[in-house]
């Protein structure tokens, strides 16, 4: 399955990039977000997580958790940066300080809702890079930050 959506997204790049003028409303950024997150829920459905929550939002307003998942034991809070070039350096330099208490606090919250509290938990980041000659890559950085 993470296959087939690589080569359609891959393809779907191949169409844009000669589409002349048909930029959609929506900010492109935001597109590739929702591509990098796609593609990473299914890297790690194939890497054997069970995915429990995806874009989940604080009530607090703290901010928003992009992918939850059992890891075997241990559940994981996976903050998904995705880029399409590395001039401004790897997807996972984009995870600042500020965002990780964010994330943090998201996830505490999160942990508070739920009736039977998970003893091992983690924070991980999905940097996905987005090349279209060679589609998405995307890697994995388990336990990035601590809580």
């Amino acid at each position: 399955m993470y296959r087939l959506l690589v080569w359609k997204e891959r393809q779907r790049a191949l169409r844009t990039r000669k589409a002349k003028g048909g930029e959609s409303a929506r900010a492109r950024h935001l597109d590739t977000g929702e591509r990098g997150e796609t593609l990473t829920y299914w890297y790690l459905r194939q890497a054997g997580y069970t995915i429990v929550a995806r874009n989940r939002r604080a009530r607090s307003g703290a901010g928003e958790l992009d992918l939850i998942g059992w890891d075997g034991p241990v559940l994981a809070f996976i903050e998904v940066k995705t880029r399409t070039s590395l001039e401004a350096g790897p997807p996972e330099a984009a995870v600042s300080h500020a965002k990780q208490k964010r994330v943090v606090k998201a996830a505490k919250e999160f942990l508070r809702r739920v009736k039977k509290h998970p003893i091992n938990y983690r924070f991980d980041i999905a940097s996905v890079v987005w090349e279209p000659e060679s589609g998405f890559q995307v890697r994995l950085i388990k336990d990035a930050f601590k809580g």
